[in-house]
């Protein structure tokens, strides 16, 4: 990458306060950009950086007032951490995509690959997928039989999606993520545990982001669905049957059981626990490690185990600590 400030601006929506002819290469943190990097300053906590970076560029809030000299070329927007998010997204279109087949790759009966997309080396294409434009399968994935892949996803390397799973357009799945494997269904007898054939597939709409290592266990009957726009963190187990709602956002190690069903625009901090057979509304914010048991309305802050409201949890560490005094106390 190579680009003015002043080029830079113009895609972005800036306002430049400094040099607008400086050339912008790079990438990095505020606190370790030199010469021809760009950065950006949106946690308040950061703002000391700003008097001492060597970046070229930053990108800061249209209200941001510096209380000292800056060296540093102000570019002002309403959100920097969004705006990066634009930017780096240029950036990469910018960049060309793999196109072609390589060797060797199998394809099934009655699969085309079209024209513009990218299958990797060792990649295995069942019968009968469909794959939309621009699709991208990077090298040793696992693509069964009848799956449908919609136009412009990303499959890395190593990914494998169970046969009749369907993947939406622009999803991106990271190596190691199984999408369709069978849901943990056995049904107890004198003798042992019957396994329940899993018949139903795993349905990822458009934009999903499923991080490494993640699963997504097929459905019994049915489908399990991940809802538009929704985004999984590495290491992300989600059960047979379980229905998430768009826009969500799910740090890594979460689980969530069976058949539960989560609404929209839910922000779940890591290594959460969602019981079965529980709905959760929309708009709610649960804390690392929450275990929520029971159903949840809309709206709310939660932590803890059982999951609390987060001002109660903040209230009751603070008894928790004095327990002790408490209990001496003659």
């Amino acid at each position: 990458m190579e680009i003015t400030v002043k080029e830079l601006a113009k895609v972005i929506g800036a306002e430049v306060v400094g040099n607008a002819d400086a050339v912008i290469r790079d990438f990095a943190k505020i606190e370790e950009a030199g010469e021809g990097a760009i950065t950006f300053l949106a946690n308040p906590k950061y703002t000391h950086h700003i008097y001492g970076t060597g970046a070229t560029a930053v990108l800061v809030r249209r209200d941001f007032e510096p209380e000292h000299p800056v060296a540093t070329t102000l570019l002002k927007v309403d959100d920097p951490y969004a705006t990066l998010a634009d930017l780096l997204n240029y950036v990469q279109s910018l960049r060309p995509r793999p196109r072609g087949v390589e060797q060797p790759v199998h394809v099934g009966e009655g699969t085309v690959i079209p024209d513009d997309a990218y299958v990797g080396a060792f990649a295995y294409i069942g019968r009968g997928v469909k794959i939309g434009r621009d699709v991208q399968i990077y090298p040793q994935s696992y693509i069964g039989d009848g799956v449908e892949i919609g136009a412009g996803t990303v499959i890395r390397a190593g990914v494998r999606i169970y046969e009749g799973c369907k993947i939406g357009a622009r999803c991106v799945i990271h190596s190691g993520a199984v999408i369709g494997a069978d849901g943990f269904g056995f049904a107890p007898r004198p003798d042992g545990y019957e396994k329940i054939p899993q018949t139903g597939i795993v349905v990822l709409e458009d934009d999903v982001e499923i991080g490494a290592n993640t699963t997504v266990d097929r459905a019994t009957f049915g489908a399990t669905r991940v809802g538009r726009g929704t985004k999984l963190d590495n290491l992300i187990q989600v059960a047979h049957n379980v229905t998430i709602g768009s826009n969500n956002v799910f740090a890594a190690q979460t689980g969530i059981a069976g058949s539960t069903q989560i609404g929209d625009w839910n922000s779940v901090g890591g290594q959460c626990g969602f019981a079965g057979h529980i709905t959760v509304g929309s708009r709610n914010q649960f804390g690392a490690q929450s275990g929520i048991p029971n159903s949840v309305g809309d709206g709310r802050r939660l932590i803890g185990y059982p999951a609390i409201d987060a001002r109660q949890f903040a209230k009751n560490q603070v008894y928790i600590k004095r327990l002790e005094a408490l209990f001496n106390k003659k």
